[in-house]
């Protein structure tokens, strides 16, 4: 494989039209559904490139014999470039997400932003709320852990402003879960989900009917994450990035 996407199963993605549209490669979808699976493609080093997603953007990290500053600080890296077998290491969702808020008007300063999810697309939204200067960031997981809090503790905070989902939650072919109930949070003013794939998922849906300001799924994001993995796949940038 030259360039593709690992993560646990592809079948949602939409990597491989966006990439191929994009910069013209062919780009491959490569599911890798156990650990050991994951661990055995990065020991063999086989491509040029790779897009990471659910659920190895931290296990691949001890492959990376460079991991640039940014994504050793946020924990999570989702885009890898081997250099003649020296893989290095990058984060392109920070700068995705950063340009979800931006498209749509959002912004974090001085909020009450809740996170939804535990994993490394989680470490990268925080990272993002705490570079737009959110006041408070509340970890939301299915179990109490380090400092996240449960969906039981979770509907009591009434205080909050911004929900992000960044788990897998909702996405094909679960398109109904939601983690939430959208009641418990009056002050809401923007829901954003990072699953792509439905373009609405069911916290989107909900959070329309409630009437929420700002409700938008994880697309643009996505197609903003593979421009900036693009660029350091090919070692250009793009005129038309913007």
């Amino acid at each position: 494989m030259e360039y593709g996407l690992i993560g646990g199963r592809l079948g949602h993605s939409y990597s491989k039209p966006i990439h191929e549209a994009l910069a013209g490669y062919d780009y491959c979808l490569c599911p890798l559904p156990t650990p050991e699976e994951a661990h055995a493609f990065m020991r063999a080093r086989d491509f040029k490139a790779i897009n990471v997603t659910i659920p190895y953007k931290e296990l691949v990290m001890p492959y990376c014999d460079v991991i640039d500053d940014a994504a050793r600080a946020i924990g999570s890296v989702n885009t890898i470039v081997n250099k003649n077998g020296r893989l290095e290491g990058h984060n392109t969702d920070f700068a995705g997400f950063t340009c979800l808020l931006r498209r749509n008007g959002i912004s974090l300063r001085g909020k009450t932003v809740m996170l939804l999810g535990t994993g490394g697309t989680q470490k990268t939204v925080l990272a993002v709320a705490r570079a737009e200067g959110a006041a408070q960031a509340v970890l939301v997981s299915r179990r109490r852990a380090g400092n996240a809090i449960t969906y039981e503790e979770a509907a009591r905070r009434a205080d909050v402003q911004v929900i992000v989902n960044t788990s897998p939650v909702g996405m094909y072919p679960n398109n109904g879960e939601c983690l939430v109930a959208l009641e418990n949070y009056p002050r809401l003013e923007a829901v954003l989900d990072v699953v792509y794939n439905p373009d609405k998922t069911e916290l989107i849906l909900r959070a329309e009917e409630a009437g929420v300001p700002v409700a938008v799924g994880g697309l643009e994001m996505l197609v903003a994450q593979a421009v900036y993995a693009a660029e350091y796949f090919l070692s250009r940038k793009f005129d038309d990035a913007a």
